[in-house]
């Protein structure tokens, strides 16, 4: 890091405890890496916005439902230290694909809109 630091930039991120625990392992770490940039967690609207990104990129989408149901359980979710902000909802969506998969397959021909929309009903699996 040291030799090409006109060239290199090295970021690491984490919870802001084990940061300052990985940064005291070694003497050296805490003078490389001289900024701390605090990010306060995602408020429940810029993760169903991370949520609607995520389903874009993964060709598919949530409705109305699904978002109301994504919105109730990020409200009871606690902003703890293992609170995953939009890992969190990376691993709902996830989940609510393939609950949505085992849903679809109970249906002979669905449309593709079935196929690529999201329901509460997946979101509250994903998430019970």
């Amino acid at each position: 890091m040291e030799d090409h630091r006109d060239r290199l930039v090295v970021v690491v991120t984490g919870y802001p405890e084990e940061m300052a625990d990985l940064l005291a392992t070694n003497p050296g770490l805490t003078s490389r890496f001289p900024r701390t940039i605090h990010f306060p967690d995602h408020s429940d609207e810029e993760l169903v916005e991370v949520a609607r990104h995520v389903a874009r990129r993964a060709s598919y989408r949530l409705d109305a439902g699904a978002e109301a149901a994504l919105r109730a359980h990020l409200a009871t979710v606690p902003r703890d230290r293992g609170f995953g902000n939009a890992r969190l909802v990376r691993n709902v969506f996830e989940a609510a694909v393939a609950r949505q998969a085992s849903r679809l397959v109970r249906i002979a021909a669905p449309t593709d809109d079935e196929l690529v929309t999201l329901t509460a009903a997946d979101v509250e699996a994903a998430t019970g």
